[in-house]
């Protein structure tokens, strides 16, 4: 690999399309490639190698994807310098050997590829963006009544937790759990366990006392077991949504709950927190369990689309695996 040479400073460490950039400290590896969309003048510091290439025989972005590809990468953990700032020199990045496939066709077609797929990668994620914040729009605007669903109208009520559901701590330790267990076991956290034993089978929701209060909220109607430090909100009152009491409460309990906990050696929450907290909600049934739908609706369009992106991730991934290693040829 070459370094650019200059007696000039400011063209040393200038960058031009086509160079390709290597962290030489602290994450060492990391690898950069200068595109037509970066701002000029741009330049490197002391920490950045820059690497430029002759680009009759080379196309640097495909040498680009071949350095954080798997094998470069633990070549350049391997390299790095010992010390108490570990590093690496420049003499020691134009030790780095490159891959390439005999004709810079070939190494063209390889890039495309991957960079189309890179492009793919980048809308879906900004896809994925776009839906959670459209999302969470909907529910401030939904769970509040700046926003009515048609055909529904009336004013909306406010109503204590505690008038109108039972709110009681399990009776089950962690030792209790069993990973082949048959029913979820809901614990001081958002994984749920398993255990062979149920004390409730309704509909419920699940808010832990301690442990990330006030950000950790399961919903859940069947057959379950509860931790004894996990409260479990169950017996709703006629006319109420259990699944809409769920959503507001993911929104709007958690400040409730940092302004209302016991500050001891590990934050709690003490039942009267949740007995006085206020939900807002609309005046009938049928118009909460139609909110609910519609976020739950959110959720699992998200859900798919978050899968879709893992999916694509693995599938760059493989792509590059195999054009990287010559293990699949493009021309």
């Amino acid at each position: 690999m070459n370094l650019p040479a200059s007696d000039s400073e400011g063209a040393r460490t200038q960058l031009a399309v086509g160079d390709v950039l290597i962290s030489v400290t602290a994450d060492i590896g990391i690898v950069g490639y200068v595109s037509p969309h970066v701002p000029t003048p741009a330049y490197i510091n002391q920490h950045i190698a820059l690497v430029r290439f002759d680009r009759v025989r080379v196309n640097p972005k495909f040498v680009s994807y071949f350095l954080a590809s798997e094998q470069p990468q633990r070549r350049f953990r391997s390299l790095t310098d010992a010390g108490a700032k570990a590093g690496m020199n420049l003499p020691t990045v134009r030790t780095v050997q490159v891959a390439l496939p005999p004709t810079v066709r070939e190494q063209d077609a390889v890039a495309e590829a991957l960079s189309d797929t890179d492009a793919l990668v980048e809308s879906l994620e900004q896809l994925l963006v776009k839906k959670r914040q459209i999302k969470q729009g909907a529910m401030q605007e939904l769970l509040t009544g700046q926003r009515r669903l048609p055909g529904f109208a009336g004013e909306w009520l406010t109503k204590r937790l505690a008038d109108i559901a039972h709110i009681k701590t399990g009776d089950r330790n962690n030792q209790d759990k069993n990973a082949n267990g048959h029913y979820p076991f809901f614990v001081r956290s958002a994984t749920v366990e398993r255990i062979d034993s149920y004390s409730h089978d309704c509909e419920a929701i699940l808010i832990p006392g301690e442990g990330g209060i006030g950000s950790i909220f399961h919903y859940v109607n069947g057959r379950f077991d509860v931790h004894q430090r996990v409260y479990a909100i169950t017996e709703f009152q006629s006319g109420i949504c259990a699944k809409y009491v769920y959503l507001y409460m993911s929104v709007k309990f958690g400040a409730h709950a940092m302004q209302n906990s016991v500050k001891a050696t590990v934050d709690s929450l003490r039942l009267p927190t949740f007995q006085e907290f206020v939900v807002s909600l609309p005046p009938n049934e049928r118009e909460q369990t139609a909110i609910a739908a519609t976020l739950s609706d959110m959720d699992a369009e998200l859900t798919a689309l978050e899968a879709r992106v893992a999916k694509t991730r693995l599938l760059k991934q493989g792509m590059a695996q195999a054009l990287l290693t010559g293990r699949i040829r493009l021309v």
